[in-house]
């Protein structure tokens, strides 16, 4: 027998997936899991104990899309995932439902503009490149000045902090740090 099951995150301890639950509740689901999570966290226990115990055939519900994913292209992943498996997608919101042919080809639809978004993006970022260089300007990572590195070592070895030295020329700690590794310097004591 197919199930509807709910799923309902929020992202901080501050915010209570109560009003989810109940709005997935009254939509039928069986069971609600959920998550106090960000939506930058793909670390979701919750959503992973929901699709160890979903079985071909049930539904996954949700409020809203941005519950289940933080991206189109996070969601359309997770779409395909689940019809892989046989586990249809309902979105209360959004009036989504994958079990119906509207409901896939609206996915679908969606799957396109994503495409279409990161093909711009692209386009977008290589004509960025473009102009720049024909400014005579390098695009990227500038390099490093070795003079500045060589300066901020006898800086160090003069029993000054790497963390001053990066300071006083304006170079990176971090940078610092590796250039001592590289060329044997101790920290100073």
């Amino acid at each position: 027998m197919a199930h509807i099951l709910g799923y309902a995150r929020v992202s901080t301890g501050d915010q209570d997936v109560a009003g989810q639950s109940m709005r997935l509740k009254q939509a039928g689901a069986m069971k609600v899991f959920t998550d106090v999570k960000s939506g930058k966290s793909m670390d979701r226990p919750g959503l992973a104990e929901l699709l160890a115990y979903a079985r071909s055939g049930d539904t996954l519900a949700v409020v809203r899309l941005d519950r289940l994913g933080r991206s189109l292209a996070e969601l359309l992943s997770t779409v395909i995932m689940l019809k892989e498996r046989g586990v249809a997608l309902l979105s209360l919101e959004e009036k989504i439902d994958t079990s119906s042919a509207a409901g896939e080809l609206v996915f679908h639809v969606f799957g396109a503009i994503a495409h279409f978004e990161r093909r711009l993006i692209s386009e977008r970022t290589k004509d960025g490149i473009a102009a720049a260089r024909a400014k005579g300007k390098r695009p990227g990572r500038q390099p490093l000045d070795m003079k500045k590195v060589e300066a901020a070592i006898k800086l160090v070895e003069a029993k000054t902090s790497p963390a001053e030295a990066a300071r006083q020329l304006g170079l990176g700690r971090s940078t610092i740090y590796r250039e001592m590794r590289r060329s044997g310097v101790s920290r100073p004591a």
